[in-house]
């Protein structure tokens, strides 16, 4: 009995002095974090947000931001299939969703992603010409989160958006496409002005067509426009269809004689 008791008091004065050269230290994982536990150097779980204590001669914590971050790529030099050097960047968005995977298995989880992106970029903009590239912009955004999404999750993260900022061309490529556009805007503003007169010669047909079939309209358009008149004088042309021959009176006025011809 005295064994036990004796072994039991050694137990005792064994935690005291461990406890006086490793005091417990109290940890805090926060609500955008979670904390990787480590017992004698190795991972030993995931610790979701709270408050832990510890002895630090055996066990640690460290704790990963898993918010949503945003990474850039800017100007990259790429080459279409056309042959045409353009500067590309972008931008992407992701988060930590197994810190095991992005602290343990990667030395740099944002060095990782940033290349996989990089070429993820170069491998779409050189499969495409420059026309396809622009009338298809929106479309690339998606092209790399396809491509990139597995990627990412062999890194520990979850790949939450990919979208390009910007497609910068050489100068002489500016000026061109300038052109282009120029030249397209003039064609359709031709083109709506020829519907306008097209539509305009249609209706006065229309209208004419419209006349010839019932004479009496005209009168009436012209009552019309006397009426809406403001004041101004208004000059009518009658036909002379409508206006009957009156024959002229006798007052003081004779027929002229006939000339008699001579045989």
């Amino acid at each position: 009995m005295f064994e036990y008791l004796w072994i039991a008091v050694l137990v005792v004065v064994l935690a005291l002095i461990l406890f006086k050269l490793a005091p417990l230290k109290h940890v805090t994982v926060f609500e955008h974090q979670k904390g990787m536990k480590y017992s004698q150097g190795r991972y030993v779980g995931t610790l979701e947000p709270g408050q832990y204590w510890i002895l630090p001669f055996f066990t640690s914590i460290v704790p990963v931001d898993t918010r949503k971050e945003f990474i850039s790529i800017q100007g990259q030099d790429v080459l279409s299939a056309d042959g045409v050097t353009l500067k590309v960047s972008l931008a992407a968005e992701f988060q930590v969703s197994d810190p095991d995977l992005a602290i343990n298995k990667n030395t740099n989880f944002r060095t990782s992603l940033h290349l996989t992106l990089q070429m993820a970029l170069r491998e779409i903009v050189g499969k495409e010409r420059i026309d396809v590239l622009m009338e298809n912009r929106a479309g690339i955004g998606a092209k790399l989160m396809e491509l990139c999404s597995a990627k990412a999750s062999e890194y520990g993260l979850r790949l939450l958006s990919a979208d390009l900022k910007d497609i910068m061309f050489p100068g002489e490529m500016k000026k061109a496409f300038a052109q282009v556009v120029k030249a397209q805007k003039e064609g359709q503003a031709a083109l709506e002005r020829a519907r306008g007169e097209t539509a305009a010669l249609r209706s006065l047909a229309n209208a004419a067509r419209l006349m010839d079939d019932n004479p009496s309209l005209l009168q009436l358009r012209s009552l019309q426009a006397l009426t809406d008149s403001s004041g101004n004088t208004l000059v009518l042309g009658i036909p002379n269809g409508l206006v009957p021959l009156v024959k002229r009176s006798e007052k003081g006025t004779t027929p002229a004689p006939k000339e008699e011809k001579e045989d």
